[in-house]
Order: structure tokens, then C-alpha cells, then sequence
């Protein structure tokens, strides 16, 4: 039974911004839309990664010329590092996508995006194209330059190695390719089911100084940015620092630089322009045989009174119905879409639908708040509300600044899908092609919510149709109020206690499966399957399920396992109930500078089997960037400790050789995670103190930094220098340099076999030049380059061993590669033998 109750207050302070609510703009942002009503052009500005853009020009574009803007990255930035956490591969592809839109939300860009992960570092387009389907990235850009219309295109890096990057490169060779394209009707032409052909005039590429690298000319077009804006309160070169620190999982903060500054361009293909970007591009509706248009914007727009938008409701509303008489549907269908919001902000309109829960299941019923509120003189009329099925009449007016509440219980949909982005809810089409469930959806951020209450409104004469999504709200102590999407998840989800399991030869496997129930339903006479390859392992049956957590413990025989062949398994669990298959794992991201976000793998662990030894007890950890090689460590039975300050200046021996701690000589080995160089700020007072443990007798193992932001100029006690170096074929033959040296045998002998299967590289950042008391162990390199010997460099100190990796452990065993864990588990013991 639908139960609602109205209530009416008065609004005093009240301030919450969340995709999930519709509010209104700022006056300087609605009179900043108003300018940019005025102007017809549309820049598409095209790279590969989130935070390649030129966030700069962005925002002198958008606000200082006016005209939209749009960024097409062409990936999400799954094979890049974090800063943040250990979310790698699609969690961090993600993050980084939301990083992105909360950053167009200072400068005002929209945010575009193909099919195309991002499969880590490549050196060239040919290699880049190894992995890229070429046409099929291509027809992904050529769909979002028919859909967003863009009249110019600009590309922020060359086709050439100067790009520094093949994906960057690459982004430059499908720009020019899709602009040829975009306009010939015989292109993709299942893409005119849903949009028109349509040309760009021109393609220029954005050149640059990046560090010793100068692409620009003084024969280039150039342009001057970086202009004060007396209504953002900062030059467009300040915004682009604030929008730019916004890539935190990359550690990208930026400064705010304020002053002017020349950008450069050159031109790539169609017409050259010459003295500006929008040479012989239509820019007035004028040009369009709109007159009338451009004249009303002019006299609203000066006219518009900053104090009280709604003065202009009038004016807007007429404006409207000139709009909507225009022939060209899909112009038409663009500047109502802005107008709307424009005469929505004026109108001071909020509108939310919120309740208590973060998540929601099928089928059940939820209480949820409809929150509505107008600040115009003249009353918006609430017609109607269609509350997902059902259809309720108002013709309620909406007083000024008066918030008027409805409560309504709604049953979510019994085929309401999982919460999930929608380029994630289907496997990959391959390692470098996301698969999407419909290709209406390519190119768009994230897929609007399925679950929407849908409002009728009144203004003036004019009807506008209103989606609010179903969200959930709550007040954060630190945060205030938040308002997330409302997230559905399945009854049940299960998932492995640990991520990784390791078990050795002629040992049974121990596994624990947690379930969690997300519904107030019993399961009954329930079966749970251990699964490899489709075989089942191993299970039982639960004849009931009560609470809403709980863990199950399994043995897999050692026969069982014997039988499989390969070293590296992946087992899959589901759980059968009332003839309904539950195999779902819930991946949940949270960080305070973005909402929650969550997706869905299915319910699957690593298990690494075979011949693996671990000598070692106990380890001290340096965090770096968030990696899982400490949990990795305790999987493997090994103590592992993260060190803080007061365990390098506590209970020092004063009797020790050279001062040693105590509290670091108890440690067979002390590691420094990944880039702790560029993240741990108290590296420079810790480094003596870890020199000295090595001297001492101690094991020292230093995983891969850059030459970015360092603490410590000199990582190692005899000298080494870094450089970008890296062998990014996770394939490319190994050379062992000395296949006597106690790393590559103890407790593991190491061999050939121990390099396969690697994933994305082998390394990245190797030593260029180091001292001779360095020992190098491997000889690496990829296709057609010289041979490069830096990957891991080993030298005796005193009693104790350093060793320097930059071999890419860290996404080596997160994917559960044997032959990297026994390499791994030989660095740490290099003491022992």
C-alpha cells in the first residue's frame, strides 16, 4: 500500500551538490550558459588518458569564449598507478573516470570516452595497435564527433614519438582518421540509425613544452589564455590547477599559475585556420537565419540580473517556443536540452528523491522522500509525479523558497539491474576492449540510472518533464550532507574471505567463503559449488541461511588439486537457492573525494599452486604507493609490520656495529613499497637508519620509484640513477646473468618458466647507470630495442644485502603468477642463505 504524507517549511540554509539531485546553478554559471546559448560552435578536444587534457584551455574556452567544450579520453586510465589505494586495472580505470567528471565540474567541460582500456605503457602506435582494434576505437570516436557535433577538433598530442607515450600517439593517428569519417555517410552506417553524419571544419594539434621537449614554433596559430574572470574570482590558468588536483588517485596536483599565457597550434587536416580557432566556423544563430534568437539572448543577457535570475523567466520561456519551432531537429534537440536547464536555475528548482538505505535490493519496498522546491516569484506548477509505474496528479504550486515534501513507498522493480557502470557489467570484449551491453552507450561518462521518478511541471505556459533518480541521503559528521545513487545489489552476494590463496604441493587447500545477505529472505536447501573451469572441486549443501553474515570453511583434497595441471588456478563459487544462482562479488570504492562506487565480478579467487618456499618470518614494510604486496606477505605466512617513525628512533643498540636498532635487526627483511621514494616525506631521516641495519646484516629489498617529487636523492648506499626505462612486453625473453647467484636459488630455484604469464610489462623505471658494486641480474628488452640489464641490481653492504626491483611485482602477484611470488619470496631471503 503506497502511504504519502505533505509537509511544508521554510528553507533557511540548505546546500548540497550530487549528481543525483537536480539544483540550480550559480548566477555567474547560468549567465556564463546564457553566453554559451549565444554561441554555436562545439570544440571536441581528443587524448588518451583522464588528466591528458589541457585543462587550461578547457576553461578559456568554456568560460571566456563560450563555447562547449568536450574532452574525449579515449580511455579510462585503467593501466596507470594509484596513489590512493591498491585498486588497480577496472577499479582504478573507475576511479579515474569520476576523477575526470569531478573535475569537469570546475571547468565545465563535458566528458567523453571509447571502448579502449588502457593496457599500460606503450612505446609506439605499432605496438599500441597490437592490442587497439584500430577501426573499432575509430568508430567509437567517430560516434561521439556525429553525437556531440563538435565544429573543431583538437588533438593534445602528435602521431610522432615526440607523443611520449604509443596510446598518446595513437589518439593522434584515430583523431585524423575519425575526422576524415565522420561526415561520409558510408561510414559506420549503422550509426545513422541514431545520428547524422557530420564533418568538423578543421583538426589542429595543441603543440607544447613538456620539460626538454619543445613542439612549438612562432609560425604556429597561436592564441593568448589565462585571462582574470571577475566572476570565478581567478584567471582560467588558476581554475585549470584546481581542476587538474583533482586527479588524486595519480598524485597530479597542479598549481593554480596565475597570468596569461600563448597556447600554440598546428593545423592537422580540413581548413586551415589562420587567425583564430573559429575561422569561417558559424557562430550566430543569425548565420543560421535565426535573427530573433540572437536578439532575444542579447537583451536577456543584458538584462539578466544577477540577484534575481527569475526576472528573466519570461524572456526564457518565450525564447523557448522560437527554439522549438526550429527545422533542424538535432540543433533543436541540443540548445533545449541547455535552455531547460538554464529556465530550471532561474527558477531556483531543486528536486530530489531520497531515502535512509545505500542499497536496495529487487522487489522490496523502500520510504522514499521527494524533496521539491522553486525560489521564482511566479509559481512552478507540479502537475504530476510517475513514481516509476505509477502515476499520481498535483497541480500543486510550488511557493517561494517553501521546500515541500512527499513520502512514498516505492517497490524497486523486480528487473531493476545491478548498480553497476556500464562498461563494466559485461566481461571484456578483449584486454583492450570493453564490451558494452548497447552501442547507444559509447562514448558517455556513465549511463543515466534506470530508476527515476519522473515530474510534470508548469512554468509559465511551457511544460518541462523533470528525472530525479531514486538516491539515498544521509548527514556526515566531517561531510555534511551526501546524497550517492541509491545502489542495488543482489539477496546475496559471496565472496572468499582473502583474495589469494597459496598452497603447496601435496597439501590440501583451505578455503573460507563469505556470504552476505543483502534481503530479508530465508534461503533454504541451498547448495554451494567450488568451480574450476566448469569441474566442481568441491561445496556442500546449507539447508538455511539466517543473519546477514556469515563464513563457510571448505577443504579441496590434495588429489583433487593434483589433477590440474597448471600452477596458477582461478575457482569460482555460486551458491544455488530455490532454483536462483548467486555468483556475484561486490566491489566497493570509496573515497572522500568522490562518491561511492561500486561493480560486480563474479565470486572467483586466485590460488597459486606448486613448488613454492618461504624462508622468512617476519618483515618490516615501508608503505608506498597503495600496493598488495603486504597482504600478499601475510597470505604467505609471514608477519609483515608497516614501519613508522618511532621504529627507526627507538631502542637503539648502542653496542651494535654502527648503532643498529634493535627494533629493525629483528627483521629478515625490511621492503619499501612501490614509489615510496615519491610518497613517504620521512624517507630522507629514515634512509641512515636503514643504511646502517644493512651494514649490520640486514636485507634491504627497494621496489620501483620515479624521478618525480623524490625524498632522497640517493636511494641506494652505493650510487644509482633512474631513468624511464621500462620493458613493456610482459612477454619479452629474460636472460639470467649469473644463473649461480643465490637469488635465482634459494629457497626457489629459479628458471624461465618463472617469467610466464606475467602481466601488462616486466618493469618499469630501471637504473640507467649504477656503481660497479652493483650486481645485475637479468638482461631484458623489448622488440627492436638494445638490451637492458637494470631490472633488478643486487650488492653486498657490510654483513647485509641490498637489492633494487623495479620489476613490476606489485601486479604480478596481485594477478596471482607463481613464477613472480618465488622470485619475490628469494629477494626477501637473501639473508638466509
Amino acid at each position: 500500500m503506497f502511504k504519502k504524507v505533505i509537509t511544508a517549511c521554510i528553507l533557511s540554509f540548505y546546500t548540497v551538490f550530487s549528481a543525483q539531485q537536480v539544483r540550480p546553478s550559480k548566477s555567474s554559471e547560468i549567465y556564463r550558459d546564457l553566453k554559451t546559448l549565444k554561441n554555436l560552435p562545439k570544440v571536441l578536444y581528443l587524448a588518451a588518458h583522464p588528466d591528458d587534457e589541457n585543462t587550461g584551455l578547457l576553461s578559456w574556452l568554456i568560460n571566456d569564449q563560450n563555447v562547449e567544450t568536450g574532452y574525449l579520453s579515449l580511455t579510462r586510465g585503467d593501466g596507470g598507478q594509484n596513489l590512493l589505494g591498491t585498486e588497480q586495472g577496472a577499479a582504478l580505470g573507475l576511479i579515474r573516470t569520476h576523477e575526470l567528471l569531478e573535475a569537469r565540474k570546475l571547468d565545465g567541460a563535458q566528458q567523453f570516452f571509447t571502448r579502449a582500456i588502457d593496457f599500460g605503457f606503450s612505446k609506439n602506435t605499432t605496438d599500441t595497435f597490437k592490442q587497439w582494434d584500430s577501426d573499432n576505437i575509430t568508430a567509437d570516436v567517430v560516434w561521439v564527433i556525429r553525437k556531440f557535433r563538435p565544429d573543431i577538433i583538437i588533438c593534445r598530442f602528435p602521431p610522432t614519438s615526440a607523443a611520449g607515450h604509443g596510446q598518446h600517439a595513437a589518439s593522434a593517428v584515430v583523431a585524423e582518421k575519425a575526422f576524415k569519417l565522420a561526415g561520409d555517410k558510408t561510414a559506420f552506417p549503422n550509426q545513422l540509425k541514431y545520428v547524422n553524419a557530420w564533418q568538423p571544419k578543421r583538426v589542429l594539434w595543441n603543440t607544447f613544452r613538456f620539460g626538454a621537449v619543445n613542439t612549438t614554433a612562432e609560425n604556429q596559430l597561436k592564441v593568448t589564455v589565462g585571462q582574470y574572470d571577475a566572476q570565478l574570482g581567478m584567471g582560467y590558468g588558476e581554475l585549470a590547477g584546481l581542476s587538474r588536483s583533482l586527479h588524486k588517485s595519480q598524485g597530479a596536483g597542479t598549481q593554480s599559475v596565475a597570468g596569461i599565457k600563448t597556447e600554440y597550434f598546428s593545423h592537422v587536416n580540413g581548413e586551415p585556420a589562420k587567425k583564430t580557432l573559429f575561422d569561417d566556423v558559424v557562430k550566430t544563430w543569425t548565420s543560421q537565419g535565426n535573427a530573433d534568437i540572437d536578439q532575444s539572448l542579447d537583451k536577456i543577457i543584458s538584462t539578466f540580473n544577477f540577484n534575481n535570475p527569475d526576472f528573466s523567466l519570461p524572456a526564457l520561456l518565450a525564447l523557448r517556443k522560437k527554439v522549438m519551432a526550429l527545422k533542424d531537429s538535432e540543433l533543436k534537440k541540443d540548445k533545449i536540452k541547455s535552455l531547460d536547464n538554464i529556465i530550471l536555475s532561474c527558477a531556483g528548482f531543486m528536486g530530489e528523491v531520497v531515502t535512509n538505505q545505500a542499497e536496495a535490493v529487487a522487489r522490496e519496498n523502500h520510504n522514499f522522500r521527494l524533496n521539491l522546491i522553486s525560489r521564482a516569484t511566479n509559481p512552478i506548477v507540479l502537475e504530476n509525479v510517475k513514481w516509476l509505474s505509477q502515476s499520481e496528479n498535483f497541480n500543486r504550486k510550488l511557493s517561494k523558497d517553501s521546500l515541500i515534501t512527499i513520502q512514498y513507498e516505492i517497490q524497486i522493480p523486480a528487473d531493476a539491474a545491478l548498480t553497476e557502470p556500464y562498461w563494466l557489467a559485461k566481461p571484456a570484449k578483449d584486454a583492450a576492449t570493453f564490451s558494452v551491453p548497447s552501442d547507444t552507450l559509447i562514448g558517455l561518462p556513465e549511463a543515466e540510472s534506470p530508476l527515476n521518478v519522473l515530474l510534470g511541471l508548469k512554468i509559465g505556459s511551457e511544460k518541462f518533464q523533470v528525472k530525479l533518480p531514486l538516491s539515498f541521503k544521509k548527514l556526515d559528521p566531517v561531510r555534511g550532507d551526501v546524497v550517492e545513487a541509491l545502489r542495488i545489489v543482489p539477496a546475496l552476494e559471496l565472496k572468499f574471505t582473502q583474495p589469494l590463496y597459496l598452497v603447496k604441493e601435496n597439501e590440501d587447500l583451505h578455503l573460507s567463503l563469505n556470504f552476505k545477505i543483502n534481503s530479508n529472505k530465508q534461503f533454504n536447501n541451498g547448495k554451494v559449488n567450488l568451480l574450476y573451469n566448469g569441474e566442481r572441486l568441491g561445496g556442500g549443501d546449507l539447508k538455511s541461511i539466517n543473519g546477514k553474515y556469515f563464513t563457510v570453511d571448505y577443504v579441496i583434497p590434495k588429489n583433487k588439486l593434483a589433477s590440474i595441471k597448471s600452477d596458477q588456478l582461478q575457482l569460482d563459487a555460486n551458491f544455488i537457492a530455490d532454483e536462483v544462482t548467486y555468483n556475484k562479488k561486490q566491489v566497493l570504492i570509496q573515497y572522500p573525494h568522490l562518491p561511492s562506487l561500486q561493480y560486480f565480478t563474479p565470486a572467483t579467487v586466485a590460488v597459486m599452486k606448486g613448488d613454492i618456499q618461504v624462508k622468512v618470518k617476519k618483515v618490516g614494510y615501508i608503505q608506498g604507493a597503495g600496493d598488495f604486496i603486504p597482504e600478499f606477505l601475510r597470505i604467505a605466512g609471514i608477519q609483515v609490520d608497516v614501519l613508522k617513525d618511532e621504529d627507526f628512533y627507538g631502542n637503539i643498540d648502542e653496542s651494535a656495529e654502527n648503532g643498529s636498532q634493535n627494533k629493525l635487526s629483528q627483521y629478515d627483511a625490511i621492503v619499501l613499497g612501490v614509489r615510496a621514494n615519491n610518497t613517504e616525506k620521512k624517507l630522507g631521516r629514515w634512509m641512515p637508519f636503514l643504511w646502517s641495519y644493512v651494514k649490520a646484516g640486514g636485507n634491504l629489498v627497494m621496489q620501483y620509484n620515479t624521478n618525480q617529487d623524490t625524498t632522497v636523492d640517493q636511494l641506494g648506499m652505493y650510487n644509482f640513477t633512474i631513468a624511464n626505462k621500462r620493458v613493456t612486453e610482459e612477454n619479452a625473453e629474460v636472460k639470467f646473468l649469473n644463473p649461480n647467484h643465490k637469488l635465482l636459488n634459494f629457497p626457489n630455484k629459479i628458471t624461465a618458466d618463472d617469467f610466464k604469464g606475467w602481466v601488462q610489462e616486466r618493469g618499469a623505471y630501471f637504473p640507467a647507470q649504477w656503481d660497479a658494486a652493483y650486481e645485475p641480474l637479468f638482461e631484458m628488452h623489448d622488440t627492436g630495442e638494445e638490451p637492458l640489464q637494470g631490472s633488478t641490481l643486487y650488492a653486498k653492504y657490510g654483513k647485509g644485502n641490498f637489492i633494487y626491483t623495479p620489476l613490476a611485482f606489485f601486479r604480478q602477484l596481485t594477478a596471482g603468477n607463481v613464477g613472480a611470488a618465488r622470485l619475490f619470496l628469494n629477494f626477501l631471503s637473501a639473508q638466509k642463505n
